[in-house]
């Protein structure tokens, strides 16, 4: 499958026009579905965790596998998060903060007023986006460091909350560049928050100080012989592994091959991935919609429970050589590969 250029956007006019028109009756998010989703995730997150710490080696390593896929599904909540308003999905915010955000040290505060920038129409693929590298015009090796760099992030939210967090608050001066270059899920290195007031506000205020006393608290009892340091160490790796899966996923969402100009808001689309059925993988490697990566920036407001209804509702409309189906990729494998022989 051939990328698609900002250029092939001639070929599709009015593409999102012509997709809220067909799907307008399924952008209300499902709060029963939201709720009863992230309760299921999380029990079996924190059970197979619980075994994953507790049982013997074999046992341990089927346990911290099936972790590691509950705890990608739950942490990918985060992305609904930004989309969906607060009044749609009441106390859902609250709820995942306290259920996952702050237990594994990946509070919303890392992505909301940060991921929405990745969809504005003058920042997309530019050195503005804090969710976009020219992967595809860089050396493979950069692809390798972008994908390995994850299984170190265990070792960076520890350090932000155990570390920074505290750090920040007894040394102003420092906390700012703490807020800019230390507090956003991101890919590009050269992004720097701007919205220093949302860090004075309460949500996330509350969202820092409990990651800092939480960091600190499993840091104490693990250094008292509470928490045995194995347990530590295996949810250590698989928050790594959990993060270096997700880095995979990352990598296929987009076909990374803007040179820095801004696009149009179907070159942005193009330029992204969806891996439809009949692949059943991404159930597991893009949870939550992530496998619509791409009908997600046409749509960005469409919930995740609802996607694959609507990518459904749209194929079968157009024929197989509309743009709406050249952006698709059959598994994350081929989608890798395909990334590999466009990089330079």
């Amino acid at each position: 499958m051939n990328a698609i250029s900002p250029a092939s956007t001639a070929a599709a006019p009015s593409l999102a026009r012509w997709a809220n028109e067909l799907t307008r009756d399924l952008m209300r998010p499902n709060p029963r579905i939201y709720w009863a989703d992230l309760i299921a995730t999380s029990a079996v997150t924190y059970l197979s965790l619980w075994v994953a710490t507790t049982a013997s080696v074999a046992w341990a390593i089927a346990a911290g596998a099936v972790c590691v896929l509950a705890l990608y599904r739950a942490v990918s909540f985060i992305h609904e998060l930004t989309h969906q308003r607060r009044d749609d999905l009441p106390g859902f915010h609250l709820g995942w903060n306290l259920l996952v955000g702050v237990p594994f040290l990946t509070p919303s505060l890392l992505y909301e007023g940060v991921h929405m920038l990745h969809h504005a129409k003058d920042r997309y693929g530019t050195v503005r986006d804090p969710e976009y590298m020219p992967l595809a015009r860089l050396p493979v090796r950069s692809l390798l460091g972008f994908v390995l760099i994850a299984l170190l992030a265990p070792v960076g939210v520890i350090l932000r909350f155990a570390v920074l967090a505290p750090v920040s608050f007894l040394l102003p001066p420092l906390r700012r560049w703490i807020i800019a270059k230390t507090s956003a899920m991101t890919i590009n290195t050269e992004f720097a928050r701007e919205d220093f007031d949302r860090a004075a506000k309460a949500p996330w205020l509350a969202q820092e100080i409990a990651c800092w006393l939480w960091s600190w608290t499993v840091i104490g009892l693990t250094a008292a012989g509470v928490i045995p340091l194995r347990a530590v160490v295996i949810v250590i790796g698989i928050y790594a592994v959990f993060a270096f899966v997700n880095q995979l996923r990352t990598a296929v969402a987009h076909y990374w091959e803007n040179d820095g100009g801004m696009m149009t808001f179907e070159g942005q689309f193009l330029d992204s991935v969806n891996v439809p059925p009949p692949a059943m993988l991404p159930f597991l490697w893009a949870p939550v919609g992530l496998r619509y990566h791409g009908l997600h920036h046409l749509l960005p407001r469409m919930p995740y429970h609802n996607l694959g209804r609507a990518h459904a509702r749209l194929a079968a409309s157009v024929p197989a050589d509309h743009a709406y189906r050249r952006i698709e990729q059959p598994e994350l494998v081929p989608a890798l590969g395909h990334l590999i022989r466009r990089t330079r």
